[in-house]
Order: C-alpha cells, then structure tokens, then sequence
C-alpha cells in the first residue's frame, strides 16, 4: 500500500458522507497494511473472515476504487416483477378506482395484491403523485400571439422615456371576523383561528405595479365598474404627472373596454392599454403582487368592518413601497409559445 492509497483510505473513513459499507471495507484494508492477520480483523470488525479475504484480494487488484464498487449479481433479488411494476404505472396513469377520481397507496395496493410500500416506491421511482392535481386553462383567444407578442415585449423591451404598468383589480375582498378570538403562536403550537367566520362587507382593489421599481399604487373603491376604473385612472393621472406615455397592462375585463373609457382614454393619449390574451391573468405581473397581499395580509386577518380591511390593505401597501422589489420577467416569446403548442397537441390527443 503506497502512502497516497493510505491517505486517501483514511480520508475515506474520516468523512462523514461516506457509505458506511465502504467505510468498512477501507478500515479492512488499512488495519491489513499494518500487518493485522485476518482473523484478528475479521473479530475486530465484526465481519466474517472470507469477507477481509475478498477486499484485500480487491484492493490488491484494482487499489482504493474497487472498494466503491460492487460487482454485478450481487445483492438482494428485486421481489417484484418489471411485468407487475408495468402493471402499477399503467393503472396509475390510465384507469381509476371504482366510484373515486385517483388511486391511493392503499387502494392500488389492495387491486394489484401488493403492500402500500411497495407501490409508494414504484410511485417515487416513476414520478407519479396521483394525490396531487394542478390547474390551468389554454387561452382560446384567437389573437393570442399578437397580444403576448405585445405585452411580452414591454417586459423586455420597454419602451424609452415611459412607464410600464401592470394594472388590474382584486375584487371582493371580503372583511372576515372570527367567530372566537385567535390563540397566538407558542413553542410547540401554531397559532390557531376558527374554521368559521362573520362576513362583515367588501371592497376591490385597484392597482398599478410598475415593472421598473416594483413599486404599487393602490386604491380601494366599493365597487368594480367603469365609473370606479374611470377614477382610478384620473388616480394615475395625478401619481404621474408630466408629459410621459403610461402603458398599462390589462385584462379583457369589460369595464376596461366601456365606451366611456374610450372616450376619456382619447382625451389623455399619452395612457396607452395593452390587453393581454384571454384566460391568460399568469401574463400580467400585478397578479403576482396580489398573492403577496393575500397571503401576507388578508387570509389571515381579523377584520371586523371595511374599514379595518381597507387599512390593512393600505399598510401593505405602505410598508411594501418603503422597499420595493420588481418582479423580472424573464420566459421568451418563443418559449411560451412552443410550451403552448405542446399543450395543444396534448389537448388535441385527449379529445
């Protein structure tokens, strides 16, 4: 054994990540070079004595590396057939239980005559999660490449000398009361609220997020028609003044398309609307910012009128604009349509 091959079998032992099989195998080895007989490593190890014998004869052959590997036909036999294997993947993906929409551990185990580990192993081996569903929707909008071409491009390639918005409503934001006071978090104890509620009125946010900054501009209002949109947009006019082009990123919602729009849009032409495609809010950023709100602010709040759930919006508000992180988009124009195209060509197979 030359010095090298010793550091590195006592490296091996040392370390903390390695296998504890060839951990045992170097200490073999390295108690073999300091002239221990095998009998005496074969008591001290704990291991038989044709087992030294075997990975003296290894390490002799092919040095340190041989101890890593394990020769072909070695080991335990798999229990279960590739036939039945075969048999579980495909009943995953292709049928379901009698009267349910998704096979369990348990179900597939007892109609395939396995146990639940099993099929939770060939589930894990094969990426299957039947437990789980994701949703989605495939725009149909028949303009859907020029309106993601457009809106993409903003993104990407804004233009000089103006401001970016991505502009939308939250509405029906609802003011919920708890029907008993909420226990606060302890070691060992998440804090609690009751599964019921008092609904005590709404509200709907309108908001504008610029995608230079990732600052937001936000007012509540009671309701969601033009009237409302109309005076947002007048909110815009005064949050930025100047000469400077506002483009602002819209859905198809009908109140932004409202005669009365049109005509205020065409007595301020420096506001500019760009629709995004139908079925397509996952194009517009200021959805992002409203998940932050939600999930920050509002599914866990107490409030006991609108009043306190427009204040806490606001706070949000506040606190986020003190220091704003943008949100940067980065999906090409190609990538999504050629990930669309898939989806397509997936939809057109399964009808």
């Amino acid at each position: 054994m030359s010095e090298q091959q010793r550091a590195v079998l006592e490296r091996w032992v040392g370390a903390q990540k390695t296998p504890q099989s060839v951990a045992l195998r170097a200490r073999i080895v390295l108690m073999a070079g300091a002239g221990v007989s095998n009998s005496a490593i074969a008591r001290a190890l704990a291991v038989s004595r044709p087992t030294v014998i075997l990975w003296r004869s290894r390490f002799t052959e092919d040095g340190p590396q041989a101890l890593t590997e394990t020769r072909p036909g070695r080991g335990r036999k798999p229990g279960i057939s590739s036939a039945k294997v075969k048999a579980i993947v495909q009943a995953t993906t292709q049928t379901t239980p009698p009267g349910q929409t998704h096979w369990s551990c348990r179900t597939m185990a007892k109609a395939q005559g396995v146990s639940p580990a099993t099929v939770q192993r060939i589930w894990d081996a094969h990426g299957l999660k039947p437990h789980r569903v994701r949703t989605f929707k495939l725009s149909n909008d028949p303009r859907f490449s020029e309106k993601l071409t457009d809106v993409v491009g903003l993104y990407l390639n804004p233009p000089e000398r103006a401001i970016v918005l991505c502009v939308d409503e939250k509405s029906q934001i609802q003011a919920l009361d708890r029907t008993q006071p909420s226990l606060p978090i302890k070691k060992g104890r998440a804090g609690t609220m009751t599964h019921d509620y008092k609904r005590n009125g709404t509200t709907t946010l309108f908001a504008a997020l610029s995608i230079l900054d990732g600052s937001v501009v936000g007012q509540c209002l009671p309701r969601h028609r033009h009237q409302e949109f109309l005076k947002f947009l007048r909110h815009l006019d005064r949050e930025f003044p100047g000469e400077r082009d506002l483009h602002l990123i819209v859905d198809n919602y009908r109140t932004h398309k409202h005669a009365n729009v049109d005509a205020w849009l065409a007595k301020h032409p420096r506001f500019h609307l760009h629709f995004i495609p139908t079925s397509s809010s996952w194009l517009n950023l200021v959805e992002r910012w409203f998940r932050e709100l939600t999930e920050k602010a509002i599914r866990r709040g107490v409030f006991h009128s609108v009043p306190d759930l427009t204040a806490a919006i606001n706070a949000f508000l506040a606190a986020h604009n003190d220091d704003p992180k943008p949100f940067i988009w980065t999906a090409s124009i190609d990538s999504i349509l050629e990930k669309v195209g898939r989806c397509k060509a997936v939809l057109e197979t399964v009808h």
